[in-house]
């Protein structure tokens, strides 16, 4: 194979020198420096990557629980880390190594003024309309400087080990304690939501991830002491410098940067794409982060446990038939998170074994991580800050999931027949689901006339099958890079396509998701329905037609729980009511010339889109009288409002199906209460595909010692689809009095005693919650 070729060996890889077998078999024996290298590096990878859930958990509830934190978070981090890896590299420029570790002493003594770790208010409050340089400058104050110069250690000390261990067969591999390192970060990700977050508190946190530095920076003077001890006492030389090698050609630093790039737009994305229906949290950050860290361990290890064959056909299936799910966005929630980690995990795989094959000789270690780490910001930065900019949809993982097949083996011999035929047979197939679905969306009496024939099979099911074959011919086609990557991209253009559900006239993306308004027809409902989506979630609609489009729909229908609410309140007469996020602004038809109404949203696009009578006229036309929107996190925002002046709050603020979690915290709830007047009610909208958040909200309820009442609200299938949607909700009032006009009305019966922990500022489990919505507790309402 010609990619395999191209590849470099492993450095000393079958090569044969003895010229210092004799020097090297003269050394005593030493074991505690490699010891106390491999602890130290450990130590450094493990408070660098600790930190980055942490800090960012510190800060998503400022921007609304939106899943792109993470992954602008995730931009500075690895940005930051770039500066260290730039700042090792540069530091080797000196030749002294003791002028070296006093400088990297320094820096960390230096570092350690912006300690203790928190989140600095400098900035004040994020505007919602700009939020990615707030937060990356926020981040930088908070944390920019301890992570910067922790994170040049490895490096560092990767370099320093090859000086000061020349004379011993170990300091020719140095790169051996890469994986050393990368162990130590994959280890401390994985302790953040297993032992960390449910056992500690953020306060504690902060104040323990402190006291780790102090001890790591105390743990670098000893090791140089012991070091400078051991190795100066009887020469007053120093390690000598490496030999230089040759300069490494500008086509493979450029190789290096793309396959470093790769792997990582494939974490944010394939983390985004996970959290956009769960939730932007710990555990959902790290499996992704904490599985990209171990393919750098596999890859740099002298036996991988995997081989790179294994990989590239592992990676061939994997990669092939997540092109193909990643559209469809109906799969089960276990199965599609099963399907994405493992495609993600072997190409990512695949991408550092091949840089572990490419890597340099010893003397080029710092230039080789600096470039590695340009190559994770680079993909990061198209992940979070471009592809938000250019596309309008989250169409960059697709993208990267097609374009990483060109990291595969190359073969630019002429293809064989059969290979054209598979190639051919790929197109054909492609083309053909996507001319089905477009038939069957044009005329769709089409399906109809064919459902004799597939009795069983929806539209989105029966493309999948037309598919399958095609994903096939890219698998045979594994070895031939650009025949595979080309079967790929027509498979991601048909199923996206497929996928598509409504012919959007509208869509928008921001920082804090993607919103798109399609037209769907509905005779029952008078005509056009303009349906508003969220993400991959209905989070809106209104009929067109002016006998009908004042007509609250889905959620907000008179007949669930939100629509009752309003009602109710409303008949004791004259009503303050409050709604964390706005959507279609369907909740502004109940709005009567006596009352006052407010929106607090944290998305100005939404706040546009509701407002513009070419998509939805509730705000514009139905409400009676003027509504105001308040820009902001509601977390923020409510707390300017005034104590005691509201009589109804409605917490709706989700993006797509993930939970802001800030937002049903007992401090959050008991935020709420202070708002209400004595008899008011605040409601939690809480139905949710994907998580079982009733039990946390209802406990929170519990503790505060409030009274509360559950409300469901299951769909009416005889009803038209746009006109009413089943809803789960909790109402909570400071009073009993507050309540006592729903209790006994259709909807709506008594809270449950739950074992269930409440959520907390500084106690979220939501692994707990979605492990309940697989497998509901007998307590569960």
């Amino acid at each position: 194979m010609v990619f395999a070729e191209m590849a470099a060996p492993a450095y000393g890889a079958g090569m044969t020198d003895t010229t210092g077998d004799t020097a090297m078999a003269e050394r005593p024996a030493d074991r505690l420096t490699p010891i106390l290298f491999a602890v130290a590096i450990f130590t450094s990878a493990s408070l660098v990557f600790v930190v980055q859930p942490m800090v960012t958990k510190l800060v998503l509830p400022m921007l609304g629980g939106s899943p792109s934190v993470w992954n602008t978070s995730m931009v500075f981090f690895q940005a930051a880390l770039l500066a260290g890896y730039g700042y090792a590299h540069g530091l080797q420029r000196i030749g002294s190594l003791r002028v070296q570790v006093g400088v990297h002493l320094a820096l960390l003594l230096l570092a350690a003024l912006f300690l203790p770790l928190h989140i600095n208010g400098l900035l004040g409050e994020p505007n919602p309309a700009a939020p990615i340089g707030w937060l990356l400058a926020t981040l930088a104050l908070s944390v920019g400087a301890p992570f910067a110069v922790l994170s040049a250690t490895a490096p560092l000390l990767q370099a320093w080990y090859a000086r000061v261990r020349a004379g011993y067969p170990d300091g020719q591999n140095p790169y051996v304690l890469y994986a050393a390192s990368n162990l130590g970060s994959f280890l401390a990700l994985l302790s953040y939501p297993i032992l960390i977050e449910p056992l500690t508190t953020l306060t504690g946190q902060m104040f323990g991830w402190t006291g780790g530095y102090a001890a790591f920076v105390l743990m670098v003077a000893g090791l140089a002491f012991i070091v400078w001890r051991r190795r100066f006492d009887q020469a007053t030389a120093e390690p000598a410098a490496l030999e230089a090698s040759a300069p490494i050609a500008w086509r493979e630093k450029l190789i290096w940067v793309l396959l470093a790039a790769a792997p990582s737009s494939l974490m944010l994305g394939v983390t985004a794409h996970l959290s956009t229906d769960v939730a932007s949290a710990p555990f959902l950050w790290v499996i992704p982060l904490a599985l990209y860290l171990l393919t750098f361990v596999i890859a740099f290890q002298d036996r991988p446990w995997v081989p790179l064959p294994v990989t590239l056909v592992i990676q061939a299936a994997l990669g092939a038939i997540c092109v193909l799910v990643v559209a469809f966005r109906t799969l089960d929630i276990r199965v599609a998170f099963v399907i994405h980690i493992l495609a993600f995990f072997f190409a990512a795989l695949m991408c550092h074994q091949t840089l572990a094959a490419r890597r340099p000789p010893p003397d080029r270690l710092t230039e080789f991580y600096l470039l590695l780490s340009l190559g994770g910001v680079v993909g990061g930065a198209f992940t979070a800050l471009l592809a938000p900019v250019i596309f309008n949809m989250v169409w960059e993982y697709p993208l990267v999931l097609v374009l990483v097949g060109l990291a595969r083996p190359w073969d630019r011999r002429r293809l064989r027949g059969e290979e054209i035929g598979a190639l051919v047979a790929a197109a054909i197939l492609s083309g053909g689901a996507a001319l089905l679905s477009w038939w069957m969306t044009a005329d769709p009496d089409a399906w109809a006339r064919l459902w004799g024939a597939f009795p069983v099979m929806q539209l989105d099911g029966l493309c999948l099958v037309i598919l399958t074959p095609a994903v096939i011919c890219a698998f045979l086609l594994r070895d031939r890079a650009l025949a595979f990557t080309a079967i790929l991209a027509m498979v991601a253009l048909s199923s996206q396509f497929v996928a598509r559900g409504y012919d959007y006239s509208f869509s928008e993306r921001s920082f804090f998701g993607v919103m798109r308004v399609a037209n769907q027809p509905d005779p029952a409902m008078g005509g056009d329905v303009h349906v508003l989506m969220h993400g991959t979630t209905l989070h809106g609609s209104q009929a067109r037609a002016s006998s009908n489009d004042c007509q609250p729909t889905l959620y907000y229908n008179p007949l669930t729980p939100i629509g009752q609410s309003a009602e109710i309140v409303q008949a004791r007469g004259p009503a303050n009511i409050g709604v964390v996020g706005q959507g279609s602004g369907a909740m502004a038809a109940y709005k009567r010339a006596e009352d006052t109404m407010t929106y607090f949203e944290i998305d100005p696009a939404v706040n546009r889109m509701s407002r513009d009578p070419k998509w939805f006229t509730y705000i514009s036309h139905c409400a009676a009288g003027e509504i105001r929107t308040v820009l902001g996190d509601a977390r923020l925002t409510l707390a300017k409002e005034q104590p005691g002046s509201y009589d109804l709050l409605i917490i709706d603020a989700f993006s797509s199906d993930a939970v802001p979690t800030h937002l049903l915290t007992v401090e959050a709830i008991e935020g709420y209460l202070r708002l209400l007047k004595p008899n008011g009610v605040v409601l939690l909208h809480l139905s949710n595909r994907n998580l079982e958040i009733v039990l946390p909200s209802i406990a929170a309820a519990h503790s505060l010692g409030k009274p509360s009442l559950h409300g469901l609200y299951v769909e009416d299938n005889s009803l038209p689809a746009m006109e009413v949607a089943s809803t789960e909700a909790v109402i909570i009032s400071p009073t009993p009095e507050g309540l006592a006009d729903f209790s006994g009305q259709r909807n709506w019966s008594s809270t449950p005693v739950t074992s269930v922990r409440p959520w907390t500022d500084d106690y979220v489990n939501l692994f707990g919650a979605l492990w309940r919505a697989f497998r509901p507790p007998p307590e569960r309402p």
